[in-house]
């Protein structure tokens, strides 16, 4: 299983305005991936000052996680966190599926298919999906506390 954190490289000296620094793994598509994601999201969102988001973005990561996991894809998937600007952070996971993510209106009773849904709730509606030549990145935002930003 690979979890390398990739991190890019950052010059001496960063200017206090600019946005924190990215991370990224590459996952194999197993449902114990999700695991290694939350931990990547819950280090960062620490890093950044941002313990209030942790829940709610650990509960993202892993419904997109899982979704990814469902593709049936072989190689690996992509898994980031961005701080975009001072005010948003996002989440991404990339897959090798054209297939874009589907709402389904489970009911109480369903064992699963509400978590596009949960996602959906949990980003006020700030979630998407960019289809690619060889898959998709889903990505989902949180909204930064305005003082935390």
């Amino acid at each position: 299983m690979t979890t390398s954190l990739e991190r890019p490289l950052q010059a001496a000296h960063v200017p206090p305005s600019a946005p924190p620094g990215p991370a990224t793994l590459r996952l194999p598509y197993e449902p114990q991936s999700a695991r290694p994601a939350r931990r990547m999201v819950r280090a960062k969102l620490t890093e950044w000052g941002l313990p209030e988001l942790v829940d709610d973005a650990e509960l993202i990561i892993s419904e997109l996680v899982g979704n990814a996991v469902k593709t049936g894809c072989r190689t690996h998937m992509i898994v980031g966190i961005r701080r975009p600007t001072a005010g948003l952070v996002r989440l991404l996971v990339s897959d090798g599926s054209a297939a874009p993510p589907v709402w389904i209106d489970a009911d109480t009773s369903a064992e699963s298919g509400r978590g596009v849904a949960l996602v959906h709730r949990l980003t006020n509606g700030k979630w998407g999906a960019q289809l690619w030549p060889r898959g998709k990145v889903v990505h989902a935002d949180l909204p930064v506390p305005p003082d935390a930003a």
